[in-house]
């Protein structure tokens, strides 16, 4: 037994998790010693017992694939086999796995998915036999000088690469609209959905960068407006930020908040990577820093890294009030956590408080 290969699959579907532990366990030499319906799980389960190769979708809840594989891949370099229907062959986020270090990629279809991954048994079970083999040292060094390098400017840009520095936003005038700007990361999905159903349904308007795949922050909007009494939506550029409504940027894309006379709404656009991340929080809270000031509310919740704590620090520094999740309830205390060290957070609150300030903001 202790021979065999040992395999763990990641998925947020029963049916694909069932399908590939069936396929895998009609190999003598492979075993599946674990799965998971999302990388939290999964990290929980590998304390105990670490596997040879990870079987791992990229659409899942609390931590995405892509966000799971640069994890393990810095702290404990195992080959990883992308299986998801996002990874089309030559889209984006296929290069990104494979420059984060996954070792192959299988695309499953959108439809038909548990009779295309029973035809597929035997690649699948080749591929894990070959990742078992694989250099991960190798790997590893590859993937520190290319892994999060998006073909575009190699160091960490900062919002300056999109949205230039300026302090305007203190003293705004003639509105007295406000806006809630919300920025979240690994682990947002489900903090998103627990402060979004707790709102009533008319609230101060709200955006929101969820660092999310692109094509998936459509789908996750649609769903938290079947669940929400406000109107929730994936942004499109020049949207209007009005109160009851939610906007989400739409991944690979940045998201700024503007202002025509008295009305704030967004623009939607294309830039470089920002913190290494498209859309970036930073490049959201500082357009609202310079353009609503004191009319705004920020709010930074679980997420790794550091992308919005400048931004916030800018939101606070031109009066606008500054809201951190506590870290008993962050997934991951990451980017909440940069934002208080650097003087940017008014007020530090577990999860469940943040749509009580949300509301005491006011409309």
């Amino acid at each position: 037994m202790s021979d065999k290969i040992k395999v763990m699959v990641v998925d947020d579907s029963a049916v694909v998790r069932q399908v590939v532990a069936q396929a895998i366990a009609a190999d003598p030499g492979i075993e599946v010693i674990a799965t998971a319906q999302d990388p939290v799980f999964a990290l929980e389960k590998m304390k105990t017992l670490w596997p040879d190769v990870l079987v791992v979708d990229i659409e899942m809840p609390r931590m995405d694939g892509l966000t799971f594989l640069k994890k393990i891949m810095a702290e404990h370099p195992t080959p990883v086999i992308i299986c998801s229907s996002l990874a089309e062959k030559g889209a984006q986020v296929t290069m990104e796995a494979l420059a984060a270090g996954a070792f192959t990629i299988i695309t499953k279809p959108k439809m038909g998915v548990k009779s295309f991954l029973q035809d597929s048994a035997n690649d699948i079970v080749s591929a894990i036999k070959s990742a078992a083999k694989a250099n991960m040292g190798a790997v590893r060094r590859m993937t520190a000088t290319t892994a999060v390098r998006p073909a575009m400017p190699p160091p960490k840009l900062s919002a300056d690469a999109v949205l230039a520095s300026h302090h305007t936003g203190a003293n705004m005038y003639g509105t007295t609209d406000r806006l809630v700007a919300i920025g979240t990361s690994t682990g947002g999905t489900q903090a998103l959905e627990a402060v979004l159903t707790k709102l009533p349904a008319v609230c101060a308007g709200i955006v929101i960068v969820q660092h999310m795949p692109e094509k998936f922050t459509a789908m996750f909007a649609e769903r938290l407006n079947g669940l929400c009494r406000l109107e929730v939506r994936e942004a499109q550029n020049g949207d209007r930020v009005i109160p009851g409504r939610a906007l989400i940027a739409p991944g690979g894309r940045h998201m700024m908040v503007k202002r025509s006379g008295a009305q704030y709404y967004v623009e939607v656009a294309d830039g470089p990577l920002v913190n290494r991340h498209k859309p970036s929080v930073d490049v959201l809270f500082r357009s609202v820093a310079q353009v609503a000031g004191k009319n705004a509310l920020g709010v930074i919740m679980t997420g790794m890294g550091d992308d919005g704590a400048r931004g916030m620090k800018e939101m606070h520094d031109v009066g606008a009030q500054t809201v951190a999740e506590d870290e008993s309830t962050c997934v991951v205390f990451g980017m909440p956590k940069e934002a208080i060290k650097l003087g940017g957070v008014d007020k530090i609150v577990p999860l469940d408080r943040i749509p009580q300030e949300i509301v005491a903001y006011g409309v």
